[in-house]
């Protein structure tokens, strides 16, 4: 009870409290510590790549793109963490395949001609065109494009210039130019698309047509027209086999009858001439009958060789 009583009356606002040894080197640590954070972090933070075949823009939070050397080539750079981030575009060519369907009334006319029936318009007019374009962006443009455009400036372009492009372009051509003139069909594709992307910011490589296909409508139509050609052509070869077949019976015709005459002619001029010919058709039945596996006996006559009838000298006497 004395013990308790004495140590309330005890004065605790002398005491000195001890201090633990090394506590300002902690707190120097822990600074250091934070400092050596916040750097590391604005080191791995303020460079940034742009690989080969790219390029840079940069975006301030506070100022937007910079306007001052906006485009940075490949490369390493530096940037200020968290204010700026990098933008990075592909300038490399990339090909991208559009299909589109079109037609014109030059089409439908064609068809209709070539096949001589009637066709329902709708179907006949559609054309299938399948067009490769290789684009890229210009680079000194590229913080135009991404403020007019985004990122994804091809996806937002070019399918609407490509269709708008292939319906003016096919709407000048008909059916069977469409196939035989594709070379001049593609050079004027490629003109306007040139023209129409350079408004966007947007460089073509190239453009080429990949595929062109037609309606079942049109495609019956073409056979039938070549299936009518190749008959026109048959007809036209029996016209002309028959005025040569003609040509040629004349001829052997009057051959023959030439012929007749040199005959009559001679045996009026010589009568042995009858039987110098009966000579020659035995010498024939001969060699063909002894080529024969039968046995065949004929007498002179059937042979023709009844040669001791002829008077030839009477014959030459009568020359």
């Amino acid at each position: 009870m004395c013990n308790s009583s004495h140590f309330r009356n005890m004065n605790f606002k002398n005491v000195k409290t001890p201090q633990m040894p090394g506590g300002g080197a902690t707190s120097a640590l822990i600074k250091l510590g934070v400092i050596g954070g916040l750097g590391l972090y604005g080191a791995m933070n303020s460079l940034y790549n742009v690989e080969g075949g790219h390029r840079a823009i940069v975006f301030n939070r506070l100022g937007g793109i910079k306007e001052k050397r906006s485009v940075y080539p490949e490369g390493t750079h530096l940037m200020i963490p968290w204010f700026e981030r990098p933008i990075i575009y592909d300038v490399r060519a990339r090909p991208h395949l559009v299909e589109s369907t079109s037609g014109s009334r030059d089409l439908q006319m064609f068809v209709l001609r070539s096949s001589g029936t009637t066709i329902d318009t709708g179907k006949v007019l559609r054309v299938k065109i399948g067009l490769r374009v290789l684009t890229r962006p210009v680079p000194d443009q590229l913080p135009t494009i991404y403020r007019t455009l985004g990122e994804n400036y091809n996806e937002r372009v070019l399918p609407s210039i490509i269709h708008e492009t292939l319906k003016a372009v096919v709407a000048q051509y008909n059916a069977s130019q469409l196939i035989t003139q594709r070379e001049s069909v593609s050079r004027e594709i490629r003109k306007i698309l040139t023209e129409r992307a350079a408004n966007f910011n947007i460089a073509l490589d190239d453009v080429s047509l990949t595929s062109l296909t037609f309606g079942k409508e049109f495609t019956h139509a073409i056979e039938a027209k070549q299936v009518a050609a190749q008959e026109a052509e048959r007809a036209k070869f029996v016209v002309e086999k028959a005025e040569q077949d003609k040509k040629s019976a004349i001829i052997r015709a009057q051959g023959e009858a030439k012929s007749a005459q040199l005959i009559g002619q001679a045996i009026a001029n010589n009568p042995a001439f009858i039987t110098l010919r009966k000579i020659e058709a035995s010498r024939e039945i001969a060699q063909t009958i002894s080529n024969s596996s039968n046995r065949v006996f004929l007498n002179s006559n059937d042979l023709l060789l009844n040669l001791q009838e002829m008077n030839l000298e009477s014959a030459s006497g009568k020359k």
